[in-house]
């Protein structure tokens, strides 16, 4: 609907003569248009109820008045609009009507980036300073953001990052007067904005020249402004610190988003095109949201949001083979300065990010640090307004214990615990069994318990309104459900009652050769790692880092990986008892990835953890997949017997000898 009128705006911005230069060739701009500005401009006038200047001054101070008045006029109108879109909800799309206020908000922002260009002498002589222009343009990608968060459209970032680079190759804020505090609070949020659309881009050289440059604008800012604040801008800088330093192992392998490239299987392709289920279901929309002390996270997403919301999302054709040269340097190392009218911006990029093969993504409601009601409005939301014969996705990460952290969790715990091997340290909490429930030892469950135990979605204290029960989710069954409950209470989400959702609960308890980074806090959920680098998660477990393996042998990794996904998809494709829940799935390639690396996950973790405490540390699927691709069979243990060769860690296993051979 609206692709003609922001690709028209963007060829405004990414056209070299038309970003605000201190040029005298920027005269040039207005010699065919001045013969239409003053009509143009009362009318314009008009309808914003501003006054022109009295006619007894001379023609051209009254026209340059005209066109500087009626730019404000503009501005003020496009910043209304912006107000109304800005303060939607980012989830309920049929009623507010999102699409209605996007597009006004769009026709107010090309009207006004448009009458800035063709009257830019005139604004500039009364006054039009660099930085409102890049204001307007840092507006206008922050619109583009906000529509992405809404509908999880790429080509929306894609535009957010082209307008913000643009700003930042043509230094807009750069070279401001120390003493506009109001300026350069505007360039630490435009910075704080670009980092986060670069993070979830992968654009992971823009986004170490951006953290540069944001703390020397920080420091700089409280050297100059003594008076003033910054403390909180600091705490900024260390969240996008901490943030990358996690996320920086593996980060350039393969990306976390759906490639054909690697997580489509030629020799099952034909298994899963014929495959037919009674009941076909489409993924159309998924809510995420991870509540956790001290969790790694930058802005309002978490390290755990992060990696789901880029599973659930196609990669682009070629992007991620095109992540470098960002921000043109010379021989150097200096950024090339392209304030001139010579500059141009990389607008092929939009066209690499946005390919027209592949279907929309599904939506996605990211949710940070939800309370118990606001998630549940939420979800009733998002499934009032689901269409019919479509699945939901309900991603929750939390904690089972009232204000506790992970590090907490850590520290009143009883110990750490061997394995046979004595190679495998496995992270033990504070022992509950005189508080444990009945499922978690006969696998019986009253009806009762369905409203005793719960996840935490809160900070200190007890209060029941931040708890988050089980039963909160039974009205919700009655449309089809994609449950993961990443938490060391996900159990209590065993007991079933209404509709039968499709269900991953994760480990009570993570597990890892190295008991350094057993902390969850710092290094996200193990269990959402592997269901979103499952490979990168595997070496985290038994304690491999990037150094340690280098990029070929990586790369095998990766093939059988992939060569043992395709055969699991053929035996569930064939399978004549797999349950109609995951059968309606199968053939949603997100979900079937999931599915697939749920498998690999349960099998690793029951040969790398000690038998006796199988119960704490496998993850749990219901219904349950076929026997098939259990955790036992011998298709699925050879892939990590070969998975744990290849590395070299397969004294970290205990594998079954009833099919190993010497």
């Amino acid at each position: 609907m609206y692709t003609t009128m922001y690709e028209a705006l963007r060829n405004y911005v990414s056209h070299p003569g038309n970003l605000y230069t201190p040029s005298p060739a920027s005269s040039l701009f207005l010699t065919s248009q001045e013969n239409g500005t003053k009509r143009r401009s009362h009318t314009l006038l008009a309808q914003h109820n501003v006054e022109p200047r009295s006619p007894c001054l001379p023609s051209m101070s009254q026209n340059d008045a005209v066109v500087s008045q009626t730019f404000r006029a503009l501005v003020e109108s496009a910043d209304r609009k912006f107000a109304r879109v800005r303060d939607l909800p980012l989830y309920g799309y049929r009623s507010h009507n999102h699409c209605h206020h996007f597009h006004k908000v769009f026709e107010a922002y090309m009207r006004l980036w448009k009458y800035q260009q063709e009257n830019r002498v005139k604004l500039v002589e009364f006054g039009l300073k660099r930085w409102e222009i890049g204001e307007i343009a840092s507006r206008i990608g922050q619109l583009y953001f906000n529509q992405y968060m809404r509908t999880s459209e790429a080509r929306f970032i894609v535009e957010a990052y082209v307008f913000y680079e643009a700003i930042l190759i043509r230094r807009y804020f750069e070279g401001v007067s120390v003493k506009e505090l109001g300026v350069r609070f505007k360039e630490l949020r435009f910075y704080a904005r670009f980092l986060l659309v670069s993070l979830i881009l992968n654009r992971t050289e823009m986004v170490n020249i951006l953290i540069d440059r944001f703390r020397e604008l920080v420091e700089d800012c409280k050297a100059n402004f003594r008076e003033t604040n910054f403390k909180e801008w600091q705490p900024v800088v260390n969240e996008i610190l901490r943030f990358t330093k996690v996320n920086a192992a593996f980060t350039n392998m393969r990306p976390l988003r759906y490639c054909p490239t690697f997580d489509s299987h030629s020799a099952s392709h034909q298994y899963v095109a014929r495959f037919h289920a009674k009941k076909v279901v489409k993924f159309k929309d998924a809510i995420l949201t991870s509540y956790h002390r001290n969790e790694v996270k930058f802005a309002e997403l978490t390290l755990d949001t992060y990696r789901m919301l880029q599973c659930l999302e196609w990669e682009p054709s070629g992007s991620f083979f095109q992540k470098h040269s960002v921000v043109p340097t010379d021989h150097s190392g200096a950024s090339i300065n392209h304030s001139g009218a010579s500059g141009a911006i990389g607008i092929n990029f939009s066209v690499d990010m946005t390919d027209p093969n592949f279907p929309p993504n599904p939506r996605k409601a990211v949710l940070y640090r939800p309370s118990v009601t606001h998630l549940v409005a939420v979800i009733a939301t998002i499934c009032e307004e689901l269409p019919p014969e479509s699945i939901v996705l309900i991603y929750l990460s939390a904690s089972g214990k009232a204000g506790h952290s992970n590090a907490e969790q850590m520290e009143n715990s009883e110990g750490s615990r061997k394995s046979s091997n004595n190679k495998v340290v496995s992270q033990v909490l504070q022992k509950q069994n005189s508080s444990m429930p009945e499922y978690h030892i006969n696998g019986k469950k009253e009806s009762s318990d369905f409203y005793e135990n719960h996840l935490w979605l809160g900070t200190r204290g007890n209060g029941g309104q931040n708890n988050l029960y089980p039963g909160d989710i039974i009205p919700f069954t009655r449309i089809p459900l994609f449950l993961i409950i990443d938490s060391d209470n996900s159990h209590a989400f065993k007991a079933e009652r209404g509709e039968t959702a499709a269900l991953f609960l994760s480990p009570l308890r993570p597990a890892f050769k190295n008991s350094s980074i057993v902390d969850t806090a710092h290094n996200g959920s193990q269990f959402t790692y592997f269901l979103t680098a499952p490979l990168a998660a595997f070496c985290q477990m038994v304690g491999l880092s990037a150094s340690d393996t280098d990029a070929d042998a990586y790369n095998s990794a990766e093939n059988i990986l992939c060569s043992s996904f395709s055969e699991w998809e053929i035996i569930l494709c064939k399978s004549t008892n797999l349950d109609l829940v995951w059968a309606q799935v199968l053939s949603d390639p997100f979900l079937r990835r999931l599915i697939l690396r749920f498998i690999f996950c349960q099998c690793v973790l029951s040969v790398f953890c000690p038998p006796e405490d199988s119960d704490e540390y496998l993850p749990v699927c219901l219904p349950h997949l076929p026997n098939s691709v259990s955790p036992e069979s011998e298709i699925v243990q050879s892939c990590v017997h070969r998975l744990a060769n290849h590395l070299g860690v397969a004294d970290c296993f205990h594998f079954s000898n009833t099919w190993l051979r010497p």
